[in-house]
């Protein structure tokens, strides 16, 4: 039987599905055995830059980014590149001037991304508009992002119900989106909400709709399921070793339950073990930085509290460091009223860290007895404006001093920001050889001057930021292992 409708997968393994489960701390080696593989495969597209590759790629692993595209590329010659990208935000954790976003955006158009997913942290369509402009010049895919996100146990009540999630999907579209995506980053989307939701956004949008959610809270697949069921065109998914858990649902299993149907994805399962079979074999040089504190692949709080994973690792580190990990369940608590009281924006990056980081704050020196700089920037205005107003107390608060003014802005942000960029190339006219490397710098001035320092041979790459190989990893736990056992002989004993 022929798929009439065959459903369209992008496989996001190489980006998503080692940063949710492996701090993004997959390298490019890793990458090329199996790129030819995928290659094959006829997926959507691969999702295998944005979020937050950038970042760790210069900071942790001492990587060029721009380089991964092009190698990438090489094996990868037909398969769509897509990139998330965070409006504004670009791949940091700031809004950056529009000079900027428009350098960024092109060169990532001519290194090689096809598709660029672009959200915001507060469903603010006005941060969409210089990264559309550059996109669409450069004749690349659009896909306009809006974050999915409750103030309910399930999908309604005031703020996010149906017709906030089209209403914002129509303004994306009007915008110039070739697509648009539901991006449920904190895998809260129920299976009948997913339905319900994607049946009005294909009866309402003429553009198609792709659905992204994650594992975390073992709704995941299920809520893929509805929404195939409802028409979606297009799913995320991760090959299996990569997958479910706080990444995307696995890949292998969809496969096999559309064979046959009007939906089936025509993807060979065959060449999608082959990826997985290899995937295992490297994961054990990964393995340390993935989530060991529990046995269970769900997180089944997250239906409680709806706080995303990479924000609670957030708030365990902050609390551990102020030797309060005891509060986190107030802090908790807290995240919920904090959240109301700044607009309820959608908890993901940039917005989960500076709700997250208020929260702790007030737990642990009193309510807003202390703001952070975010918090009062955010109130300002200078994130974009928030699903409904911020609390006018707290507004007062935040911005009592606050060097910028006490009124907040009502223009888009990135209308009060200077330019950046030559500044950035002068600051780095002794090291940077190209615009890529301005642009590490601009985007992280402090740890992106390192890098370029490394990449040129100006300063020493650190150990711990070079490649470690599956035999180093074999003898530390090997050692680690003995000693367990209490068999490691000491170098004084060896003497004696």
């Amino acid at each position: 039987m022929n798929a009439k409708n065959p459903v369209k997968i992008t496989d996001t393994t190489l980006r998503d599905g080692h940063q949710s489960l492996f701090a993004t701390r997959m390298r490019t080696e890793d990458m090329i055995p199996i790129a030819e593989i995928i290659e094959q495969m006829g997926y959507h597209s691969i999702e295998m830059w944005g979020g937050a590759t950038f970042d760790v790629m210069h900071r942790f692993l001492a990587e060029d980014p721009w380089e991964r595209i092009r190698t990438l590329k090489k094996y990868m010659p037909t398969t769509p590149f897509q990139m998330l990208l965070r409006g504004q935000n670009l791949v940091g954790y700031r809004n950056y001037p529009d000079d900027v976003v428009e350098a960024f955006v092109a060169q990532a158009c001519d290194v090689g991304i096809d598709i660029f997913r672009v959200f915001d942290s507060v469903n603010d369509e006005r941060n969409f508009e210089t990264s559309f402009k550059v996109i669409k010049a450069h004749g690349k895919h659009i896909q306009g992002t809006v974050c999915y996100s409750l103030t309910e146990r399930k999908l309604g009540g005031p703020i996010y119900n149906i017709d906030y999630f089209v209403n914002k999907a129509l303004k994306i579209q009007e915008m110039g989106a070739d697509s648009i995506c539901v991006k449920d980053q904190a895998g809260l989307i129920a299976p009948y909400d997913a339905y319900e939701l994607i049946k009005a956004l294909k009866a309402k949008l003429d553009v198609p709709v792709q659905l992204h959610t994650h594992f975390t809270s073992g709704m995941g697949a299920l809520s893929l399921m509805k929404a195939v069921e409802a028409g979606v065109d297009v799913i995320d998914l991760a090959t299996a070793p990569f997958g479910m858990r706080t990444s995307e649902p696995a890949m292998e299993p969809f496969i096999v339950a559309f064979q046959g149907t009007a939906r089936d994805s025509g993807l060979d399962l065959n060449k999608v073990f082959e990826v997985g079979k290899y995937l295992e074999t490297i994961i054990p040089k990964y393995k340390r930085f993935s989530d060991q504190t529990r046995f269970s692949v769900i997180d089944t709080s997250v239906l409680l509290h709806q706080i995303p994973g990479g924000m609670t690792t957030n708030l365990v580190s902050q609390l551990k460091q102020a030797k309060a990990l005891h509060r986190l369940p107030e802090v908790h608590k807290e995240i919920a009223i904090v959240r109301k009281e700044l607009g309820s924006p959608p908890l993901v990056t940039p917005s989960s860290q500076l709700v997250g980081a208020q929260a702790v704050m007030n737990v642990l020196f009193g309510r807003y007895k202390m703001v952070t700089n975010q918090t009062k920037d955010y109130v300002y205005g200078l994130y974009g404006k928030p699903p409904v107003a911020i609390d006018p107390e707290i507004q007062k608060l935040a911005l009592k001093g606050y060097p910028r003014g006490e009124t907040p802005i009502t223009c888009r942000a990135a209308d009060l920001l200077e330019p950046e960029l030559e500044k950035a190339r002068e600051a780095t006219k002794d090291v940077a050889k190209s615009i890529e490397d301005v642009l590490v710098y601009a985007l992280f001035p402090n740890t992106g001057l390192s890098y370029l320092k490394w990449k040129y041979g100006l300063e020493p790459v650190p150990e711990s930021v070079k490649p470690v190989s599956l035999e180093d990893v074999e003898k530390e736990e090997e050692l680690a292992r003995l000693a367990r056992e209490g068999k490691l002989i000491k170098k004084e004993d060896c003497q004696k």
